[in-house]
C-alpha cells in the first residue's frame, strides 16, 4: 500500500472514530409561565439565572414548557446561536403556552417541524378529554451538520388535572411518533408529563422508550424529584419531568437533574433535566 493510501485510510478511520464517539446533549425545562403574582419568584427576577443554568449545561437541543411568547422572545435574545420551533397552544401561533424546541443552529439544522394538539382533533387547537387546558406536542426532525445524522425530538406538557387526558395523550404521542418515524431514526421524547414513574402514562411510554435516568451511574443520595414548587426548604419528591429515548440507535451516556438553589430560591418551580447520548 502506498504512503498516500495509508494516510487516507488512517484519516478515514480517525474520522469514523470521531463521528461514532460524538455525543449530543439534550435538556428539558419547565420555565414556569410569566406570572407577576409569583412575587419574588416572578419571571423577571429569575430569568437571567435560569438562562445561566441552560448555558452551563450547553445542550445541543433543549425543550421548554409553559413559555409565553414574551419568554420565548427573551430566550431568543439570550441564546443567539439557537433557533426555535413551536407555537402557542391557544391559537397555533403566539397565544398561550409554548412547548418550544431550541437548537444550536451552528451544529444542528431542522428538516421538518410541526405541532399537534393532545385531543381527539390533534390538527387544530382543541381541548382533550378531561383536560383542564389545551395541551400540545411540538416536534422536529433534526440533522447534525457535521455528520448528517438525523433524529427526532418531541416535546410536550401533559395535563395536570385530567387522568384520562394524560393516558390518551401518551397514547396519541406514541401513535404520532410511529407514523412519522417510518425511517426509524433515533427519537428523543421530553417534557413535563405530570405523571410519576408509577403512573399509567409512564408505563405506556417505557414499553417503547427508555427512561434516560438509567444512565445515572451512581446511586442517588437525595430526593429524585424534578418538581419543587419553589419550595427550597422542602425535599423535591415528585419526578414528573422526563427525557425518554429510543431503545435502539441511542446509547445513554449521562443524566442529571440540576438542583441548584440560591438564597433558598430556585430558578423555576421545576428542575431542568439533562442527558448526553451517542447515536449508534
Amino acid at each position: 500500500m502506498s504512503l498516500r493510501k495509508s494516510v487516507i485510510l488512517i484519516a478515514l478511520v480517525l474520522l469514523t472514530i470521531s463521528v461514532n464517539s460524538q455525543t449530543v446533549k439534550f435538556l428539558t425545562y419547565n420555565l414556569r409561565f410569566d406570572n407577576p403574582a409569583d412575587g419574588a419568584n416572578a419571571w423577571t427576577n429569575r430569568r437571567a439565572w435560569l438562562c445561566e443554568q441552560v448555558k452551563q449545561a450547553n445542550p445541543d437541543v433543549f425543550g421548554i414548557q409553559e413559555g409565553l411568547i414574551s419568554q420565548i422572545k427573551y430566550l431568543d435574545s439570550v441564546f443567539s446561536d439557537y433557533r426555535h420551533t413551536g407555537v402557542g397552544r391557544e391559537d397555533g401561533k403566539t397565544k398561550g403556552e409554548f412547548s418550544a424546541l431550541f437548537f444550536n443552529a451552528k451544529k444542528i439544522r431542522i428538516l421538518k417541524q410541526s405541532t399537534f394538539w393532545l385531543s381527539p382533533t390533534p390538527q387544530k387547537p382543541t381541548m382533550g378529554w378531561d383536560a383542564a387546558c389545551m395541551r400540545i406536542c411540538s416536534y422536529g426532525l433534526f440533522q447534525i451538520i457535521s455528520t448528517g445524522r438525523k433524529f427526532w425530538v418531541f416535546n410536550t406538557h401533559l395535563d395536570h388535572i385530567g387522568v384520562q387526558a394524560r393516558k390518551n395523550s401518551a397514547s396519541l404521542i406514541l401513535q404520532k411518533i410511529k407514523k412519522l418515524n417510518q425511517p426509524e431514526y433515533p427519537v428523543i421524547l421530553m417534557g413535563d408529563f405530570n405523571s410519576t414513574p408509577e403512573s399509567e402514562p409512564f408505563k405506556m411510554i417505557t414499553e417503547q422508550f427508555s427512561d434516560s435516568k438509567i444512565a445515572e451511574k451512581s446511586m442517588s443520595m437525595g430526593p429524585e424529584g424534578t418538581f419543587n414548587g419553589f419550595e427550597a426548604t422542602k425535599p423535591a419528591t415528585e419526578r414528573i419531568d422526563f427525557i425518554f429515548t429510543s431503545k435502539k440507535g441511542i446509547i445513554l451516556q449521562n443524566y442529571f437533574v440540576l438542583r441548584e438553589s440560591r438564597e433558598a430560591r430556585y430558578a423555576s418551580d421545576h428542575f431542568p433535566v439533562f442527558i448526553e447520548v451517542k447515536f449508534e
